[in-house]
């Protein structure tokens, strides 16, 4: 399909509570290939959420196995529709970035392991349980689809940084 635009903060867009997805027809099938097109364009992306590319429904794309650490600790490419974190135990605190916040990262405690509930594209339900960067990668994602950003979570307002000075150092 194609590589979109991704909104980038203050967008009122990435503020949206996200509608969910009655039905997966081929405008659900297009956002999902532009969503994957769009992540895939981006090789330090591991995630996606359909409010990034304009559109506020509950679609995000997650693939940590691209991280080098993480090749074989994961589920490999995850594409969920109506995502719903069930259970969630532990906590790991990290640093986060992400396109549509392009010049800052931070750190952001979430959950260590969740088990994530929702619908395939071939509209089958599942349920994934994630640990580590793939835990964190679908809660980022999921917080997209609430109108949640990673700026939000920080641990403090001291904890943001400016990408250009992380790489630097």
């Amino acid at each position: 399909m194609s590589v979109r635009k991704v909104i980038t903060y203050p967008n009122p867009l990435l503020r949206t509570k996200c509608q969910e997805v009655r039905d997966v027809d081929s405008k659900i099938t297009r956002i999902i290939k532009d969503l994957l097109d769009t992540m895939n364009h981006y090789n330090h992306s591991i995630g996606i959420a359909a409010p990034q590319i304009g559109e506020p429904v509950r679609i995000i794309c997650v693939d940590v196995s691209k991280n080098p650490r993480y090749k074989k600790k994961n589920h490999g490419l995850i594409v969920l529709i109506n995502p719903v974190i069930v259970e969630a135990e532990g906590e790991k605190t990290t640093r986060e970035g992400c396109m549509s916040v392009p010049d800052f990262v931070g750190y952001v405690t979430r959950n260590r392991t969740v088990m994530v509930k929702g619908i395939t594209p071939d509209e089958r339900e599942v349920e994934i349980e994630a640990k580590h960067l793939e835990a964190v990668a679908l809660q980022h994602e999921i917080d997209h689809l609430n109108g949640i950003l990673f700026i939000d979570r920080i641990t403090s307002p001291s904890m943001l940084m400016k990408r250009s000075e992380i790489i630097r150092r």
